[in-house]
C-alpha cells in the first residue's frame, strides 16, 4: 500500500513540473529583454505556484490569492534591522500602514510618499514590499507609507480604492505628525497599485478639507479594462511577468465578474459604443502606429454581458476613461513604462491624456523592462536603475 501511495506521489509530482516547466517553455521571452534568466526563473515559480494554488482551491482546502499570499511571504528573505530608518505599523482611517521614517531629523518637514503596492488587485502586501520601501525611503529622503489595502476575491472593487482614499485623507490631514509638508505628499504606486494612485488623484479632485497631492507617481499602471488588444497586449501578450490571460483573470476577480466572460472581453464584446469612440480616438497618436500593429476591430457591443462587467469602466478600474473635467484638474505625473509589458500603451494613453489637458508629465520608458522590473530591483540592473529614476524625481520635486 506504501508503495503505491509513493509511486502516485512521483508520479504526480512528475506531471506537477513538467506541466509547470511547460507552461514556463510556453512565454516568450523577446531579444532584447533584461535578464531573460532571471525572467524565466521567476515565470516559473509564478506559474508551478498557479497551477497548485488553483489546484489547492478546486479541493476547497486553500484559496488561491491567500496560498499565493503565503508562499510570497514565507519565501521573502528576512531583512535585517535598517540603522537608519525605522518603521511603525499603524492604522490610518481603520486601514492598515506601514510608516518608514528617518532616524535623523529634518530641518523642515520632509516630503511623503503613499505607496500602493501592486499584484493584481489579488496579491503583493506591505511585508512583501518592504524591502522596495525601505530602499525608497532611505535613498529619496522621505516619509513612506506603504498601505495594505484589501484584496480580491474576498474583497472586490472598489474596496482597495476606498482603502486607499482613506489612508491618504488620514495622511494628508495628519502629515506634520509625522514630520512631513502636508503640501508635499506624492502619491505612488506599480502596477494595480499605479491603477489606484490615479483612482485615488481623482477621487481627491474638488476637496477642500484637504491639501491637493504634490505629484502622482505610477510605474507601470494598469489604467483601464477596456481594450485588451492595444498594442502592448498584442505583442506582448506572452512575455512574463503579466501575459494577457492572467491580466483578464485579475481584472475579472477584482470585479467580482464570471471567468468564463475574459474571451468576450478580450473580443471587447463588453464595450459601449461611446467608450469605443473615445479608444477609437486616443489610439490614432503617433506612438500606436508601430511596426506589427494592426487596429483590432472590437465584436459587436453585447447589452448582457457589458451589463455583467459594466463596473469595469468606472474610476476604481478604468481611471483612464474620465472626463477631461476631472484630468485637468490633477496634480504633475510621472509615469514609468516597460517595452515588454502589456501595460505599456495604458501608460501612454493615459500621458497623452494628461498632457492633452495641460498636466505636465515626465515619462521614462524602460527600453528592456518587463512587467514586475522594479520590484525586481535587487536582482535586475535595469530596476534598479528604474527605481533610481523614481526617486531622482520624487527628490527633484
Amino acid at each position: 500500500m506504501l508503495g503505491v501511495i509513493i509511486i502516485f506521489l512521483v508520479l504526480g509530482l512528475l506531471i506537477f513540473f513538467g506541466v509547470t516547466w511547460y507552461e514556463s517553455l510556453r512565454a516568450e521571452y523577446p531579444p532584447g529583454i533584461a535578464n531573460p534568466k532571471f525572467l524565466l526563473l521567476a515565470h516559473t515559480f509564478v506559474v508551478g505556484s498557479f497551477i497548485l494554488g488553483k489546484f489547492l482551491d478546486k479541493l476547497g482546502v486553500w484559496n488561491f490569492a491567500g496560498f499565493f499570499n503565503f508562499l510570497q511571504k514565507i519565501l521573502m528573505p528576512k531583512l535585517k534591522d535598517d540603522p537608519e530608518i525605522f518603521t511603525k505599523d499603524l492604522q490610518f482611517g481603520g486601514v492598515p500602514v506601514r510608516v518608514y521614517q528617518h532616524r535623523s531629523p529634518s530641518a523642515g518637514g520632509r516630503k511623503g510618499v503613499m505607496f500602493f503596492h501592486g499584484g493584481g488587485f489579488m496579491y503583493g502586501s506591505i511585508d512583501t514590499y518592504e524591502s522596495l520601501c525601505r530602499y525608497l525611503t532611505k535613498n529619496s529622503g522621505a516619509v513612506v507609507v506603504s498601505v495594505g489595502y484589501r484584496l480580491a476575491p474576498e474583497h472586490r472593487c472598489p474596496s482597495a480604492l476606498d482603502d486607499c482614499v482613506l489612508a491618504t485623507v488620514h495622511f494628508l490631514k495628519t502629515a506634520q505628525e509625522h514630520g512631513v509638508d502636508p503640501s508635499s505628499v506624492i502619491i505612488c504606486g506599480d502596477s494595480a497599485g499605479g491603477n489606484l494612485t490615479a483612482g485615488v488623484c481623482q477621487a481627491l479632485v474638488g476637496r477642500s478639507d484637504i491639501p491637493k497631492p504634490l505629484a502622482q507617481v505610477m510605474i507601470y499602471p494598469v489604467l483601464q479594462m477596456a481594450d485588451f488588444n492595444l498594442p502592448s497586449y498584442q505583442q506582448n501578450k506572452m512575455v512574463p511577468l503579466l501575459l494577457q490571460e492572467d491580466a483578464l483573470y485579475y481584472f475579472i476577480s477584482y470585479i467580482g465578474g464570471d471567468p468564463s466572460l475574459s474571451k468576450e472581453m478580450i473580443k471587447g464584446s463588453h464595450v459601449p459604443p461611446e467608450i469605443r469612440q473615445k479608444l477609437s480616438k486616443w489610439l490614432s497618436y503617433e506612438e500606436f502606429k508601430v511596426k506589427g500593429y494592426k487596429p483590432h476591430i472590437m465584436a459587436p457591443f453585447n447589452k448582457d454581458i457589458y451589463e455583467k462587467v459594466k463596473i469595469a469602466f468606472d474610476l476604481p478600474c478604468s481611471p483612464l476613461l474620465s472626463d477631461d473635467a476631472v484630468i485637468r484638474q490633477l496634480p504633475q505625473a510621472y509615469i514609468l513604462t516597460c517595452e515588454f509589458d502589456v501595460l505599456h500603451d495604458d501608460g501612454i494613453l493615459y500621458k497623452n491624456r494628461l498632457e492633452d489637458n495641460g498636466v505636465l508629465v515626465t515619462w521614462y520608458p524602460v527600453k528592456d523592462g518587463f512587467h514586475g522590473i522594479v520590484s525586481s530591483f535587487n536582482d535586475v540592473v535595469s530596476g534598479k536603475v528604474a527605481l533610481d529614476n523614481v526617486i531622482t524625481y520624487i527628490k527633484g520635486l
